[in-house]
């Protein structure tokens, strides 16, 4: 026979570990941008690539307008960086964290 173990007390308040609300609320802001498809797909896209505005368009199957309007809401979340060479601009994942934040994500959804 299974032996009943006693459940443990809840944790007080005032003994959890918590972030500053300001840090949560930054928290929150980084997954309301993972919200949205569009900016999945391109940030698949850069998974493991570097593109032009216009090879990530091709590769979402969306206009350029689209497409630069939503690197705009990944550049200023940290997502994405960029270089220029020339008159084109090339984006790339930021760093490992978001490559790890969208492996996580599938891992997560495959289970």
């Amino acid at each position: 026979m299974a032996e009943i173990k006693e459940a443990m007390p809840a944790p007080q308040p005032e003994s959890l570990d918590m972030p500053d609300d300001e840090v949560l609320y930054e928290l929150a802001d980084l997954f309301r941008v993972f919200g949205d498809s569009t900016r999945i797909k391109i940030l698949y896209a850069l998974h493991d690539n570097e593109l032009c505005v216009q090879d990530i368009a091709n590769a979402v199957q969306l206009s350029q307008s689209a497409v630069s309007h939503q690197l705009r809401v990944l550049k200023d979340s940290k997502l994405v960086r960029f270089r220029r060479e020339g008159k084109t601009v090339y984006y790339a994942l930021d760093d490992d964290h978001v490559r790890s934040i969208l492996s996580m994500g599938m891992d997560h959804i495959e289970e």
